[in-house]
């Protein structure tokens, strides 16, 4: 895993097989980002015009390699592109996606200086976590010798006399970002290798290593307990389902957070089967789970003033002889009963046991987080998830918690005029299907249905976001990307400040 560190050495003085800086684009062109001043000045103030002769704007996302003049010790210079900036600098986001650039392009390094435009902690911290999420790749299954090894390590300059608080927040960015690398392992996981058991004995090693306290309730257990949603679910495979509840407390915390995860380690659609085309990434309908796992472990690490239990509610959805069929009726846990119209709309069974379980223990508020709906995709995309709630307060400000770390989400309504299908079973208290427009919003109001009274509650639909598919750009890599973590732990953290 690429090691991360801080030093004060100048630019020019430190020894690193390759240095980076950031450019902008400026009203007339290409500019020069604040940090490379050592750089410009061993081109001979014509760093941005050999730049530009090599076809550079600045534009994010655009790097470029230029062999390194004389005065300089590192070998390589690379220039990343920060795009436009605003009165205030290039933000936090633009300086994360700039470093994860230049960790992707600069993999089979040893050791490369970060000299991005960074000033307060929290924009070192953004160069930290951007060069760490950039530099990670999933090489588990790779039996082939031709792929290169992520960048050894990534040395952030900086010229503060005082470093402690940049050490600080490096430190914090190394616990956050091998936390969303761990969830983003799990989700690249093969199904045949991460099934519920595989999952629960993770989450119990990880338990073990910090200090948090697991415990996990297999089949004989859940029917015991009668959580009819996750063993209805589970019941058409051969590897049975889990619920794992994960328990995070700190001696000076004054407010409880349940973060309930859909962990569907692959879901086949169960009787009504998924067409061909769609299941070939199914391996990532357990990122919920993921998410909410990294966010406690990260939330220990950091040793936030919050306590946090978080429920991973983990099942595999396969078609079988004895699977749930459409049809079916299944009495949740807290004594709901539910019809099953359609065995794929699987998630929302699942969680709603979790997030009954969840309420009994009257924390301060739920969280859930899932690839739930299609739906959403076709709302908002590949890079959006959606947040619902039974409260605005907490659906604005989990949004506003989002856009802060830099994970794209939009607020989302649940209109109780949505609800009407979902209540109209004729033998069971709820349907799990209502009307197909709207679906992703019906999925939310499904969950609402299993909230306790007086408990503040949303659900982040992670669909979009929590596996991509397309090339590589800024931090986030091909497959799993750990959606949401952030907003998690940022969510934890404010809370136990407040």
């Amino acid at each position: 895993m690429t090691a991360l560190s801080v030093s004060t050495s100048s630019a020019a003085s430190l020894r690193a097989d390759a240095l980076v800086i950031g450019v902008g684009k400026g009203p007339k062109g290409l500019v020069v980002a604040p940090g490379a001043e050592a750089v410009a000045e061993a081109f001979e103030g014509k760093l941005a015009e050999v730049l530009s002769t090599l076809g550079a704007t600045g534009a994010e996302g655009e790097s470029v390699k230029l062999p390194s003049p004389a005065g300089l010790k590192a070998a390589l210079i690379l220039a990343v592109g920060l795009g436009e900036p605003s009165d205030e600098g290039y933000g936090q986001e633009a300086l994360r996606r700039a470093a994860g650039v230049a960790a992707r392009t600069l993999s089979g390094v040893k050791k490369a200086a970060l000299a991005l435009p960074a000033a307060s902690a929290e924009e070192f911290e953004a160069v930290a976590l951007g060069g760490l999420l950039g530099s990670y790749s999933y090489t588990t299954y790779k039996v082939s010798e031709n792929g290169k090894a992520p960048v050894g390590e990534l040395v952030l300059l900086t010229d503060r006399k005082g470093s402690k608080d940049v050490k600080a927040a490096v430190e914090r960015a190394a616990a956050i970002g091998e936390e969303i690398n761990r969830a983003r392992d799990l989700i690249n996981a093969a199904p045949n290798d991460l099934n519920p058991k595989s999952f629960a004995a993770i989450a119990q090693a990880a338990g073990k290593e910090h200090g948090l306290k697991v415990e996990v309730l297999d089949e004989k257990a859940l029917t015991k307990g009668g959580f009819g949603g996750i063993l209805g679910v589970g019941t058409g495979s051969d590897n049975p389902p889990r619920l794992v509840k994960i328990s995070y407390t700190h001696p000076k915390a004054k407010a409880t957070l349940a973060f309930v995860g859909k962990g569907i380690t692959y879901d086949s659609g169960g009787i009504s089967l998924k067409p061909a085309g769609h299941n070939e990434t199914m391996k990532c309908d357990m990122s919920g789970a993921a998410a909410v796992f990294a966010a406690v472990v990260a939330a220990k690490r950091l040793g936030l003033a919050v306590n946090i239990t978080t429920w991973l509610a983990l099942a595999e959805n396969m078609p079988s002889g004895s699977a749930t069929r459409p049809g079916d009726v299944l009495k949740m846990y807290g004594g709901k009963t539910v019809e099953v119209l359609n065995t794929d709309a699987e998630g929302r069974l699942v969680l709603a046991d979790a997030i009954v379980r969840a309420g009994e223990e009257n924390p301060d508020v739920i969280v859930d987080v899932a690839t739930l709906t299609g739906a959403m995709m076709m709302a908002l995309g590949n890079r959006t998830f959606g947040v619902m709630s039974n409260s605005d307060e907490l659906r604005n400000r989990l949004h506003a918690t989002a856009e802060e770390v830099g994970e794209q989400s939009w607020p989302m309504p649940l209109p109780a005029d949505l609800r009407k299908g979902m209540v109209e079973s004729t033998i069971a208290d709820l349907a799990n299907m209502g009307e197909r427009m709207g679906g992703g919003l019906v999925a939310g109001l499904f969950l609402k249905e299993f909230v306790a009274d007086g408990i503040d509650w949303a659900h982040l639909d992670i669909a979009g976001p929590a596996f991509h598919e397309g090339a590589p750009f800024g931090y986030i890599p091909r497959g799993g990307t750990g959606s949401a973590i952030r907003t998690l732990v940022r969510f934890a953290e404010d809370t136990a400040k407040s």
